[in-house]
């Protein structure tokens, strides 16, 4: 993936939360402060209103940039969780014309065991880690981005479906207890919808 390639995914990735703005927050509604949707959607807005300024920058210093912005613009949980992992590509990442499928799975690695350590979370509690985690492990089963994003959005969509099974015990909907079985987590669908836009971009 060029810098090309990564301002088009950030555009598409802006365009599907919006496109989900309502499912996500409905989501957010059963189980927490139903301000997911519309959280996410002003965040990747504003990404996507950046855009134009990130011409002259490096793929690193886009993605660092990413994550500052949703840090700042995103309120709750989400903004700290999602920005910081954005940050930590951009490191990974760095000056690097081309991203390469090992450096995408990289970062996603690194980005994945920030959020562990800032949510204090593992798999298993109802979090966007049951989404994460499964395509992580999918993606290292795969030599190469289309092969990999097809197989880690699938296992993601088992993770997302396999939420509704979870007792929650992180976060906001941690409060609901048992009320929040049957119940898929906003933040596992996000990520989903966030991984099956790069899936799309690179197809």
């Amino acid at each position: 993936m060029n810098k090309e390639n990564l301002l088009l995914l950030l555009e598409t990735m802006a365009n599907k939360i919006e496109d989900n703005k309502q499912f996500l927050t409905v989501l957010d509604a059963e189980i927490g402060d139903a301000d997911h949707g519309i959280n996410m959607a002003r965040g990747f807005s504003a990404v996507k209103e950046k855009l134009p300024s990130y011409a002259d920058l490096s793929t690193g210093s886009i993605l660092s940039d990413v994550g500052k912005t949703l840090i700042k613009v995103i309120a709750g949980s989400s903004g700290p969780l999602y920005g910081s992992a954005f940050k930590v590509a951009g490191k990974i990442i760095g000056d690097s014309e081309e991203i390469s499928y090992e450096q995408f799975v990289s970062s996603l690695e690194k980005g994945i065991e920030k959020i562990q350590f800032l949510g204090q979370a593992v798999e298993n509690e109802k979090t966007m880690l049951d989404a994460m985690l499964p395509s992580l492990r999918a993606l290292k089963e795969r030599d190469n981005a289309r092969d990999g994003l097809a197989f880690a959005v699938e296992e993601a969509e088992k993770g997302v479906e396999h939420t509704k099974e979870i007792v929650a015990t992180k976060g906001r909907a941690s409060y609901v207890g048992e009320r929040s079985l049957g119940h898929q987590d906003p933040g596992a669908t996000s990520y989903l919808i966030l991984l099956t836009a790069i899936k799309e971009t690179i197809e």
